[in-house]
């Protein structure tokens, strides 16, 4: 039986309004740059801005050798690309977790000594005239960042939006008074169901009077460390979190990532193998995800409310290449083993190929597998989104849009095989991406 949904270009904005303009940023994890010159960071950058991102968050660990060296390198690109036209901008968001050890907040290599070199700067964005800040997690330090405490007394003034999500929408009242906004890092589903925006809704009406930036993120496959590895459903998220931005309304988007190619859900390029995490890349080589940045321009126009005109129609799918049971799950667990109750990576993953169609009027959006016949659906203008069981078909998908009888553009994706092509012989969880625009033009 064939999953049809729909997402229409209507929605209805809800109540809490933005504070001026809204902005989208792309969370970066400088620990994975360290081959980046100042002009990969510049060529980033670019892609970025092309794709109607705002700003790049820099996920620093402490403590990691990298980052001063391409933290200055990032800075020395926005501000090159600044002196031709760019407002693209960066901010810091500190990772408490990620480097092994906690960020000290003031002396050297710290909190406020990396706010203080860099704030004043042209390249770091600042809200109502404020340098903005984040963190990945923290709980622990949480008095660092108090009204008056050392970070804020050593920095200045600071608008800062913290991921607290541990301590849950009962726990973060008590704090309030340390922040300005809060962004959930609550971004993809539990077990074996869809992404809603309830945990959105939860964390603004837990956080009255502050701003909210709301994660949006493609996918989810933790590989390559075995500590376990795990993977939570992706499927349809891509499409669905943007479709509830325009419900939850948020002032600030962080799409989660650009880089992190040992969680699988990058959106940016992969520039040298050296920056993946080795147990991970034979998960990510072969496995490009850089089409899913082809709508964004689209869906960040609409969360702004923006006008978009659509001058050519466009399609962009993706999925596992294999049947989750074409390969051994090599001890990968769905959910999280530490927070969540542990189930089957095949009951999570969704053996399906997921589809979004941009068009510029309605047309029929076919998808044909195999030796089996095109299934078709009706594609309203605008943007729409499907998703297709394999039901054990195996080949190389071809999609295509019809009109009036004629197919206007159609492109065909990598094959599915029907066992895992890997050499260790484990399940891929990881998605291929693709699509095409215009008169069956492939884009990788």
């Amino acid at each position: 039986m064939i999953y049809l949904r729909t997402v229409v270009a209507t929605f209805a904005l809800f109540a809490r309004c933005a504070l001026g303009q809204k902005y989208v940023f792309a969370h970066v994890v400088v620990g994975n740059t360290a081959a980046h010159s100042q002009s990969t960071w510049e060529n980033d950058i670019t892609l970025a801005m092309d794709s109607g991102i705002d700003a790049f968050a820099l996920n620093c660990g402490y403590p990691d050798s990298n980052i001063p060296t391409q933290v200055a390198n990032a800075f020395a690109a926005a501000e090159a690309l600044a002196a031709s036209g760019s407002n693209f901008k960066l901010f810091f968001s500190f990772d408490y977790l990620g480097g092994g050890e906690t960020w000290p907040a003031t002396g050297s290599n710290s909190v406020a000594s990396y706010l203080n070199q860099y704030v004043s700067t042209t390249a770091y964005f600042k809200f109502q005239g404020i340098p903005f800040v984040s963190t990945f997690e923290g709980t622990g330090n949480i008095a660092d960042w108090a009204q008056g405490g050392p970070i804020r007394s050593a920095a200045g003034n600071l608008y800062f939006v913290p991921d607290w999500t541990s301590l849950g929408p009962s726990g973060i009242s008590s704090y309030l008074n340390n922040i300005e906004g809060f962004f959930s890092w609550d971004m993809w589903p539990e077990g074996a169901t869809n992404k809603t925006d309830s945990s959105d809704l939860a964390w603004q009406a837990a956080t009255p009077g502050k701003t909210y930036m709301m994660g949006v993120s493609p996918w989810f496959f933790h590989s390559g460390d075995g500590t376990p590895d795990w993977v939570w459903r992706g499927d349809d998220l891509w499409a669905d979190r943007w479709s509830q931005t325009l419900a939850v309304n948020p002032e600030f988007i962080e799409i989660v990532t650009w880089n992190d190619f040992g969680e699988s859900h990058y959106i940016g390029p992969i520039r040298d193998e050296s920056e993946i995490h080795a147990g991970s890349a034979i998960y990510v080589e072969g496995s490009p995800h850089d089409s899913w940045r082809d709508f964004l321009p689209y869906y960040i126009a609409k969360y702004k409310g923006s006008t978009f005109d659509i001058t050519t129609d466009q399609m962009q799918y993706w999925y596992h290449t294999a049947p989750t049971a074409g390969g051994s799950t090599c001890g990968v667990v769905g959910n999280d083993p530490d927070y969540q109750t542990q189930l089957s990576p095949n009951v999570i993953v969704e053996d399906g190929i997921f589809f979004s169609a941009l068009l510029m009027s309605d047309a029929v959006v076919a998808v044909q597998v195999g030796n089996y016949p095109a299934v078709s659906y009706s594609g309203s203008q605008g943007i729409n989104h499907w998703s297709q069981p394999f039901d054990g078909q195996t080949g190389a998908p071809k999609f295509s849009i019809i009109r009036n009888g004629a197919v206007v553009s159609s492109a065909t994706g990598t094959p599915i095989t029907p066992s895992t092509s890997l050499s260790n012989g484990c399940t891929n969880y990881n998605a291929w991406v693709g699509s095409f625009q215009g008169p069956g033009q492939n884009l990788p």
